[in-house]
């Protein structure tokens, strides 16, 4: 019996979409080597990426149709500064919508850029945490 499954935890399956980023060995078993880690880093930037580039989108669209800023560079500007943390740019919204969206975006942009930083330090993390893990007599 593996060490993984005498304590009660099976390994679960990679998920597919996320493989490679999100397989981590096992503290049972041995470090990955130096090309798994840089896959791994360069899956969780393209992964970080990705959702930032979708927020950032969202962002722009949003301060265009919702606020009502004709200019998609003033859009621009004003979403990235939100969800870089920064805070809002310009005239606050008018309308209700706009409000409405400002206030939303605000929130589910800091929600989204401490995810982003989480899925960016993953491997790196988990490769201190691997090696700096002590075994006992049990193992």
């Amino acid at each position: 019996m593996t060490p993984t499954k005498a304590a009660g935890n099976p390994k679960l399956p990679p998920i597919p979409g996320l493989r490679g980023m999100m397989d981590f060995e096992n503290m049972c078993e041995p470090l990955a080597p130096p090309s798994v880690f840089r896959r791994r880093m360069l899956s969780s930037a393209v992964v970080t990426t990705q959702l930032l580039g979708v927020s950032l989108a969202m962002g722009v669209a949003g301060y265009h149709w919702f606020v009502g800023i004709p200019d998609w560079v003033d859009c621009l500007l004003s979403a990235s500064m939100i969800m870089g943390g920064m805070g809002p740019i310009g005239p606050p919204p008018a309308t209700v919508p706009g409000k409405l969206f400002a206030s939303f975006y605000a929130l589910y942009s800091g929600v989204m850029l401490l995810a982003c930083v989480g899925v960016l330090l993953a491997p790196g993390l988990h490769r201190i945490m691997h090696t700096l893990h002590v075994p006992t007599d049990d193992e």
